[in-house]
């Protein structure tokens, strides 16, 4: 049932760094009211509920999920918290938008995708690059048959020295294992790594191989202060089923000055999306053919485009980010994209490089998914 208008009732859980930008974004939508948000810091969340202007607090997401004016939850929690935390909420009735990772492993993201069937309700992941001007792009000349058959996609991220905490921001979470799971695939990977699986399709992943690093010199003071045991740099090359590939590269910190941009190429055409170093665009969109036996290279004015599809193409403020895209199927005006799945593979992929790197050889998808085990801290 299509319910353009209705305002959709939120309850936020945590208040940290990723509830905060979440809430953000929220305070520039419309259509949504935050009806409560909860923190274990309940200082912090009074603070925050007092700036967003948040009528109720909690301490305990159980007491929360209680409520029967919320319909759905924003998780904004450390990576193996989201499985507990967002089974709890489907059991309470709720609809999950969850902050990536999926979850710590690919197990308790499986269990996840199963819990949200179960209980018949919305799991969306935060993957904010599908919403991006560059993929919708490269999705339409994709879909328009511009690329033929897709055989290989390049999956990058950069920065140059952006280790959380360790390099100055974030907290010393981020780089614990046994919290967040992973380092640099896991916290910025994601976003591009899941950003290639929806241009090609997501395909089935068969055979993966890879390695970590944690080799760059770190601040003596927060080294001590922190369990440092993530990878800074994380490379995989993946081999899917029917013949495509993938190679990743994703840096926390590298002495480079940056790294060319995610990519995507068929026997038609290719497509070099923008190549961005902490956050500055270091290279443009382009579009790659031959055409009477000229090679062309094409450029595309990415605003005026997205401009002229906001007009044309109905719903498309739907897709202007990830949380409008949440809020308008909540609303049942648009199908939810299968981000839970996207980000269920994105996982399988990075927990693959690390399995990869442990046994110093290539898996298949089988033995990860069988070594694959649960990190989900009980609560």
């Amino acid at each position: 049932m299509i319910e353009m208008g209705r305002t959709v009732r939120i309850g936020m859980i945590g208040a940290g760094l990723i509830g905060k930008a979440h809430l953000r974004n929220y305070a520039n939508m419309e259509d949504v009211q935050i009806v409560s948000i909860c923190d274990i810091n309940e200082q912090e969340a009074l603070k925050v509920a007092h700036e967003f202007h948040i009528p109720h607090v909690y301490t305990d997401f159980r007491e929360m999920l209680k409520r029967d004016d919320i319909e759905a939850v924003d998780v904004c929690l450390h990576n193996n918290l989201h499985a507990p935390v967002t089974i709890a909420a489907f059991e309470a009735g709720k609809d999950v938008y969850c902050e990536k990772p999926i979850a710590g492993t690919y197990r308790d993201g499986l269990t996840m995708l199963e819990a949200a069937e179960d209980y018949g309700k919305k799991l969306h992941i935060q993957l904010g690059t599908l919403y991006r001007k560059e993929t919708k792009a490269a999705k339409a000349l994709i879909d328009g048959g511009m690329l033929g058959k897709l055989y290989h996609a390049r999956a990058t991220g950069h920065r140059r020295r952006g280790r959380p905490y360790i390099d100055g921001y974030g907290t010393p979470a981020f780089l614990n294992k046994q919290i967040a799971a992973g380092g640099a695939l896991i916290d910025m990977g994601v976003y591009h790594i899941a950003q290639m699986l929806y241009l090609l399709g997501t395909p089935k992943v068969e055979r993966i191989s890879g390695k970590g690093y944690r080799e760059m010199d770190v601040d003596a003071g927060r080294a001590g202060q922190a369990v440092f045991d993530v990878e800074e740099l994380g490379l995989g090359f993946i081999k899917f089923e029917g013949g495509a590939t993938l190679d990743i590269i994703e840096a926390w910190s590298i002495h480079l000055g940056s790294i060319e941009g995610c990519s995507v190429v068929g026997d038609k055409g290719g497509i070099k999306l923008p190549a961005y170093s902490d956050q500055q665009i270091m290279a443009p969109f382009s579009f790659h053919t031959t055409i009477c036996d000229m090679d062309i290279n094409g450029s595309v004015n990415l605003d005026e485009m997205d401009g002229r599809w906001n007009h044309l193409k109905p719903n498309y403020d739907a897709y202007q980010s990830s949380q409008h895209h949440w809020v308008a199927a909540l609303q049942g005006r648009v199908e939810l994209l299968p981000t839970a799945h996207i980000a269920s593979q994105t996982m399988l992929i990075s927990e693959g490089i690390y399995l990869s790197d442990r046994l110093g050889r290539e898996v298949s998808s089988d033995e990860i998914i069988e070594q694959s085990l649960s990190k989900a801290i009980q609560l």
